[in-house]
C-alpha cells in the first residue's frame, strides 16, 4: 500500500510537483501517491481545513505553495529554524496529529547554485533583488555558506533593512536601495527575488552590478531569457540560469525529509529545463 503525499495551491494545474515526485519515486522505488490539490481562498480558515481533511484521510505529507505558504507557517506546531526566519512554510510532514513546518525554498536555491552550477558562496559578494518571501528563504541558507557580503535591495528599503536586521546576527548582511547599487561596484552572484519577470518586467538593477566572472540567477523558470537574464547577458555575463534547478531540488529536500532518501535530481532537472534563448 502505498503513502499519499500532495501539494496544494491555489491555482495550482500549472504545477510540476506531481511530475517531479513521481519521478523521484520511481528512480528510488519508493511505493507513494501523490496528488495536486486546489485549496480554497476562503473562508480564512478553508486552507486549515483542508489540510485537516486530507491528514484525515491518511496523508503523510504536503507541499505548499502560493498563495498559503504564511497560512501553513501559521497553523503548523512545530516550525524550523529556516521556516521561522522566512515566516512562511513550503513543507508539511504530519507526526501522530502534529503538523511539522519546513521551509526548503532557500536551501533549494542554495544547492542548485553551488551544486549543480559550481557556484560556491564562501567569501563572494552576493546580491539579492528583493526582500519578499522568496528572498527571506534564502537568507539563513545563504549566510550559513559564508559569503564575504550579502547585499538586500528592495523598493522599500525599510522592508530590506528589516530582513537584514534578522540575519545580521547570522553573517554580514545589508540593506541597500536601487539608486544605493551604482555605488556597491561588481557582485559574483546576482539573484533576482522579485517578481518582475512573471510579468516581464525588469527591476530597476543598474548593469554594473554584475561581474562578467560572475553569475545572474533568475528565480522565475521556464520563462527563457527574461529581462533581468537579457541584461545580466548584455553586460558580459557567462553564468546565468533560471529556477529550474531550485525547484527540483526544494522538491528533493522535501522528498528526503518524507522518505529518508534523497533523489539524484539531475535527470529531472534536464527534463523540465527550457533553453534560455
Amino acid at each position: 500500500m502505498s503513502d499519499t503525499y500532495a501539494v496544494i495551491g491555489n491555482p495550482i494545474n500549472h504545477t510540476k510537483s506531481p511530475l517531479i515526485h513521481g519521478l523521484f519515486a520511481r528512480a528510488t522505488q519508493q511505493a507513494m501517491h501523490y496528488v495536486a490539490i486546489e485549496g480554497p481562498r476562503e473562508p480564512a480558515d478553508a486552507f486549515a481545513a483542508t489540510v485537516r481533511e486530507f491528514i484525515a484521510a491518511g496523508g503523510k505529507g504536503m507541499n505548499i505553495t502560493a498563495p498559503f505558504k504564511l497560512a501553513a507557517f501559521e497553523m503548523a506546531d512545530e516550525r524550523s529554524e529556516r521556516a521561522t526566519l522566512a515566516g512562511a512554510a513550503n513543507a508539511f510532514k504530519f507526526d501522530n496529529g502534529r503538523v511539522l513546518a519546513e521551509n526548503f525554498d532557500g536551501i533549494g536555491l542554495l544547492r542548485d547554485i553551488e551544486v549543480n552550477l559550481h557556484t560556491p558562496l564562501a567569501g563572494k559578494r552576493v546580491l539579492v533583488l528583493g526582500a519578499g518571501g522568496a528572498a527571506r528563504g534564502a537568507l539563513l541558507p545563504f549566510l550559513d555558506a559564508g559569503p564575504a557580503q550579502l547585499v538586500i535591495v528592495n523598493s522599500h528599503v525599510e522592508k530590506a533593512q528589516a530582513l537584514a536586521s534578522q540575519g545580521t546576527p547570522h553573517g554580514p548582511v545589508t540593506a541597500c536601495t536601487y539608486d544605493g547599487l551604482a555605488r556597491m561596484g561588481r557582485f559574483d552572484l546576482v539573484v533576482n527575488a522579485t517578481s518582475a519577470s512573471l510579468t516581464g518586467d525588469l527591476p530597476p538593477v543598474p548593469p554594473t552590478v554584475f561581474s562578467p566572472q560572475g553569475t545572474a540567477y533568475e528565480l522565475a523558470y521556464g520563462k527563457r531569457l527574461t529581462p533581468f537574464l537579457r541584461l545580466a547577458r548584455n553586460a558580459g555575463v557567462a553564468g546565468v540560469a533560471d529556477g529550474v534547478g531550485m525547484l527540483v531540488e526544494q522538491a528533493a529536500q522535501a522528498f528526503l525529509w518524507w522518505r529518508g532518501v534523497r533523489p539524484d535530481t539531475q535527470a529531472v532537472i534536464d527534463r523540465l529545463t527550457v533553453p534560455l534563448d
